[in-house]
């Protein structure tokens, strides 16, 4: 990015838009949108309390509950989807509709034959992050040479020897970029979960906050959220760029 011919690194533009927001903010066009330096304090007094700790607690632990099942569930399901046509026929449509469909509306459905409890959270984070996950392993599987496989048949390898040591090596990085975009969608799913199903972890204090009209409290919590989400994000594509040489080498 360039300003005023000085070439600026990508974070500079950050640097602008919080500039931009504090204005905004000082001259107080709304109360919904606070002064960022004043959200800023308010996130120093919020994250040290118990009250965070707990919510944090509670989000982290559906969080990867949810995520670890998509994965465990969506690889396999997704290299049966690339190495049986018949496999991809029958569930691709059914794929593409909860990738597309608005998730939110099934959330009383699950709270209907699961309850009010983190379980309900826990699947709605899995319904999130799956099928994303699916998709990518699927599009991985397609894409491996098929002389890679024969000659893993050619030296008798059985089902497993083929899924463990030739289709998810072969596919990883396109699962990696699968799990990437599953974790960032179970962040939207854990979230929703706690604000529709049961008000805890952040669910319940983002109530909290927008209830009372703690807007300086929201926008706090909101970016810590947003942080999280860019770390999660960020850690994911670097393990995706250390292990980008296995799509070059098929």
């Amino acid at each position: 990015m360039k300003l005023f011919g000085i070439k600026l690194p990508m974070m500079a533009s950050l640097v602008i838009w919080a500039i931009v927001w504090e204005l905004i903010g000082r001259f107080d066009l709304s109360i919904l949108l606070p002064p960022l330096s004043l959200i800023l304090i308010r996130m120093v007094e919020i994250i040290p309390t118990a009250i965070f700790f707990k919510a944090f607690w509670i989000t982290a632990k559906c969080f990867l509950i949810g995520s670890a099942i998509a994965v465990v569930a969506g690889i396999p399901i997704g290299v049966l989807m690339g190495r049986s046509i018949i496999a991809d026929r029958m569930l691709l449509p059914w794929v593409n509709m909860f990738l597309s469909a608005p998730l939110t509306a099934l959330v009383p459905v699950l709270m209907t034959l699961f309850g009010f409890g983190e379980k309900t959270i826990i699947l709605t984070t899995v319904l999130f992050a799956i099928w994303i996950i699916v998709l990518d392993a699927r599009a991985g599987v397609k894409g491996i040479s098929l002389s890679l496989v024969e000659m893993a048949h050619s030296y008798g390898a059985n089902n497993w020897q083929s899924f463990s040591k030739i289709y998810v090596w072969a596919a990883l990085p396109e699962i990696l970029a699968g799990i990437r975009l599953g974790f960032i969608r179970a962040i939207k799913g854990v979230i929703i979960g706690q604000l529709l199903v049961s008000i805890v972890g952040f669910g319940r204090l983002f109530e909290l906050y927008s209830s009372n009209f703690l807007m300086e409290h929201m926008w706090a919590m909101l970016l810590v959220l947003f942080f999280f989400a860019f770390l999660i994000a960020e850690g994911m594509g670097a393990i995706e760029r250390k292990f980008s040489y296995y799509a070059a080498s098929r």
